[in-house]
């Protein structure tokens, strides 16, 4: 069985305050070192470190707290933390509640997958239900971890309420066994669930009843898409008095099946990777039929484009936003590929924010995700195959581009710092192999992406200076404008060759281009400047004057500077 594993670092400010993840490492060591970290710093109150197992085959995943400290006494309860939500139950319709329901689907989420069969059908089916009995042990220990979440927040002995909830579950069990010997369960065709619907309609125990058929109608389905198939068409026949409760039942057995990764992954078929899956999902929800899809996956999609399903739409929302905060990569053997995957589905996704998907919670999975990508580990791997380092520095800027939250780009440049001002990167500009101009453009090149990025404004300007620090001292190496002044024949033509410098990005902002702009001003005061410019542009004073306003604006000087400078 393939599986993948991370540990994520929770951390809790204040005695009762809740807990926000902060990181996720790969390694175990380092995520626990890290934890221990925040409560010697006290930069927290209470900080644990769960392991998350990742299982391919179910697409779910299994989580356990390895470690746990805290500075106060107060403990918040297990079913908060490890164990999922538990409303008291007292009779056997109680688990058929929404609550109960949804507990009861986290519990048994990988034995309802490796089955094939949703929480209605297991709830429903008499078969289903002997098979869960005699699987050993899977019933006892979700029972269990029940009782150990509510015994937590009680004063009730666990074994008691483990006592409580068997009796409990086994009377539900019973009375399915019950039910179906006496038949109350009908197995009908496709084009009787209608009047089924009809006829139970206002009953107390309409929904229970017509789950139970619609389990029945499921039971020989060959896979999760027929069954989706298969439900949608009766959606297609409900009309009338028993529409609003056939829909509501069908729509509650497909969000059943959107919930897990399992039934999933069996509707959208298989994907070169992970981001491949991710944009099948994505498009699915926006309810773009696919090409070649197969019937349960194609009419969903229509469904979805008519926004009649919303407890599905619901679920897949919540299953999308799951996968997107997973930290499994989109495209594991290539980051530039990663991030193209990420922006891609950013662009889809946008277009389905509103009831069903917030912008909030959209920010937030992808601020996580890109908190995943600027780990020491993953920008080394990313970093490796760059061959000089200017590449480097490109690459990271790369990264920039395409994360988002200010504390990620605040860890980045941390990394950007360091590869600006490491000697091998001064070396490569100094290097006299290459022509200075396309050593000074590639510079300038890098700068003005760094002026233009998201960074922090101190991080954003040291690491420019930088730069602009670099380029002078290839510059003054070079003599490039000691150059300039000394091979050009005339004012006029010094002037222009420095003009090209500062407009062609040649030149990085700051010390550097503000020279330039200083030396082209001198070339202006020189006599008959305008009459020479004039001239050799072959038009009037006034056109002439004119193109050279135009052209200064652009080099950066302003309007006074260069009227004032400018000598007849």
């Amino acid at each position: 069985m393939a599986q993948e594993v991370h540990y994520e670092i929770f951390s809790r400010q204040g005695a009762k305050g809740g807990w926000r993840m902060l990181d996720a490492r790969n390694d175990r060591e380092a995520a626990i070192e890290f934890a221990k970290s925040l409560m010697d710093g006290e930069r927290a109150t209470g900080v644990k470190v769960v392991k998350e197992t990742y299982n391919n085959e179910t697409g779910d995943y299994l989580t356990l707290k390895i470690y746990e400290d805290g500075h106060n006494q107060y403990k918040s309860a297990p079913a908060e933390e490890d164990a999922p939500h538990a409303l008291p139950c007292f009779k056997p319709d109680d688990l058929y509640s929404y609550h109960a329901r949804a507990t009861i689907s986290r519990l048994l989420a990988e034995y309802l997958a490796r089955n094939r069969i949703t929480l209605t059908e297991l709830s429903h089916r008499a078969d289903a239900l002997e098979q869960l009995e005699a699987s050993g042990t899977v019933l006892q220990h979700a029972i269990q971890k029940v009782a150990v979440a509510q015994a937590s927040s009680t004063k009730t002995p666990v074994q008691q309420i483990i006592k409580s909830l068997n009796e409990l579950t086994n009377a539900a069990i019973h009375r399915v066994y019950r039910d179906h010997r006496k038949g109350v369960f009908p197995a009908i065709a496709a084009d009787q669930f209608n009047a089924l619907a009809a006829r139970l309609n206002g009953e107390a125990d309409a929904s229970y009843v017509l789950n139970g058929a619609l389990a029945l109608h499921l039971a020989d389905a060959k896979g999760w898409d027929e069954k989706v198939a298969r439900l949608l068409a009766l959606v297609e026949r409900a009309d009338g008095a028993g529409r609003e409760l056939l829909f509501a039942s069908i729509d509650a057995i497909v969000a059943e099946v959107l919930s897990g990764s399992a039934g999933l992954r069996d509707l959208i078929g298989p994907r070169e990777n992970f981001g491949g899956e991710l944009m099948s999902l994505v498009e699915l929800f926006l309810g773009n039929e696919p090409s070649g899809g197969r019937a349960g996956l194609t009419a969903l999609t229509q469904h979805f484009a008519a926004d009649d399903l919303p407890d599905s739409r619901t679920a897949i929302a919540a299953r999308l936003m799951a996968e997107f905060k997973s930290a499994k990569r989109l495209a594991p053997d290539s980051l530039p590929d990663e991030f193209q995957s990420l922006r891609r589905i950013a662009d889809r996704l946008v277009r389905g924010i509103g009831k069903y998907l917030s912008h909030e919670d959209l920010i937030a999975a992808f601020t996580l995700r890109s908190r995943r990508l600027v780990t020491h580990e993953t920008l080394s791997e990313h970093l490796a195959g760059a061959e000089t380092p200017d590449e480097k520095l490109a690459r990271l800027l790369f990264v920039e581009e395409n994360i988002i939250g200010a504390e990620n780009k605040r860890r980045l440049a941390e990394f950007i710092a360091p590869t600006v001002a490491a000697p091998s990167f001064e070396a490569h500009f100094h290097n006299a192999k290459a022509p200075v101009l396309a050593r000074l453009q590639v510079l300038a090149g890098l700068q003005l992406r760094v002026r233009r990025s998201g960074l922090q404004e101190d991080q954003r300007a040291e690491i420019a200076d930088l730069l602009d620090r670099l380029a002078c001292e290839v510059e003054a190496r070079n003599k490039l404008f000691d150059s300039v002044i000394a091979n050009a024949p005339g004012p006029v033509e010094r002037a222009n060759t420095l003009l090209k410098l500062c407009t062609g990005t040649f030149l990085t902002e700051g010390r550097l281009s503000t020279r330039a702009r200083e030396m082209v001003v001198v070339q202006l005061a020189k006599p008959g400047f305008l009459a020479g410019y004039a001239a050799q542009s072959r038009t009037s004073a006034e056109t002439a004057m004119s193109e050279l306003m135009a052209t200064l604006d652009k080099a950066g000087i302003s309007t006074e500077t260069g009227l004032k400078s400018i000598a007849a």
